[in-house]
């Protein structure tokens, strides 16, 4: 193959009770890439839609991670690569990440896969290094792996994928304003109370267990966050209106999505979700405030070859 035509997905990171270190796959939500073997010994951004970003290849999230992939190959091997942005830069659903993510596994497959999916890792936290400053992997490892992934570890990096109960659907509304990550992380206390780690440690071990029973109640329960949603969700128009709307509705839990402003409900089958959707966007509509909204199953594959 000369090139490859991929889709790579959005993501939702944190879960509420996993701060980098859980994160899921959408599945309707997503970008374009097209990767194409250049003669030029050179990694090109040739094209980019959708959003403005670097064309230059040292700022460019795809650039980098495809840098750091040919780097460890041993390759001078080049390519172009064209980015057609529909996840908007800042969003909290893993735009960075899709980019990262996308661009690696495009690669991997146009040099014969020399690596597996959870190698690629590493190389894809580069573009997440170059973006917000810090290389976590909460959403390139789902939008490699697909379905839920728990990081077990960073040192050394560890990645578990989880099982997904089959009914689970996912409302994310994004407020179109744009919340850099270094920004949103920038907020975060370095050091929590103990009674706060003991419940987030709590929640998250439950919503692990209620993937592998299937139990939409615990997973609900434990879609809990007392540590980064205080302080983060300030920057979020209306977030504790949404919340109560979104469980009021029926929502398992409700939450926000990586560093925001994104937010998600979590929901038990199409119906509950397609009523949770339907009063989110009637308030926003109500107060006047410009959005995108969608409703995606859990996407169990990862990014997919077009």
């Amino acid at each position: 193959m000369e090139e490859l035509r991929i889709f790579a997905p959005a993501t939702v990171a944190n879960l509420s009770c996993g701060f980098d270190v859980l994160g899921a796959c959408l599945d309707n939500v997503g970008d374009q890439m097209l990767l194409r073997k250049n003669d030029l010994n050179q990694i090109r951004i040739t094209k980019i839609t959708g959003q403005e970003l670097p064309f230059e290849t040292d700022k460019n999230v795809a650039g980098v991670a495809v840098k750091a992939l040919l780097e460890k190959l041993g390759t001078n091997q080049g390519f172009d690569i064209e980015i057609h942005k529909k996840i908007k830069a800042g969003s909290g659903i893993g735009s960075s990440a899709a980019s990262s993510a996308g661009a690696v596994f495009a690669v991997n497959k146009l040099m014969g896969q020399p690596f597996t999916l959870k190698e690629l890792i590493p190389f894809a936290m580069e573009g997440e290094r170059l973006a917000s400053g810090n290389a976590h992997a909460d959403n390139v490892a789902p939008a490699l792996l697909g379905g839920f992934c728990l990081v077990k570890s960073y040192q050394p990096l560890e990645i578990l994928k989880l099982p997904c109960p089959p009914e689970l659907r996912v409302v994310v509304l994004h407020p179109l304003i744009e919340v850099k990550t270094k920004d949103s992380r920038a907020l975060i206390k370095l050091n929590v109370s103990l009674q706060k780690a003991v419940s987030q440690w709590g929640n998250l071990g439950a919503f692990v267990s209620a993937l592998y029973t299937e139990d939409y109640g615990l997973l609900g329960r434990s879609l809990k966050d007392e540590i980064i949603e205080p302080v983060r969700s300030i920057l979020i128009p209306f977030f504790d209106d949404l919340k109560e709307i979104a469980i009021k509705n029926g929502a398992l839990g409700f939450g926000i999505s990586g560093s925001g402003p994104s937010v998600y409900a979590m929901c038990k089958g199409q119906k509950s979700a397609e009523k949770v959707k339907e009063a989110m966007q009637l308030f926003y509509q109500e107060k006047g405030i410009d959005f995108d909204l969608h409703l995606s199953k859990i996407n169990t594959d990862g990014i997919k070859i077009l």
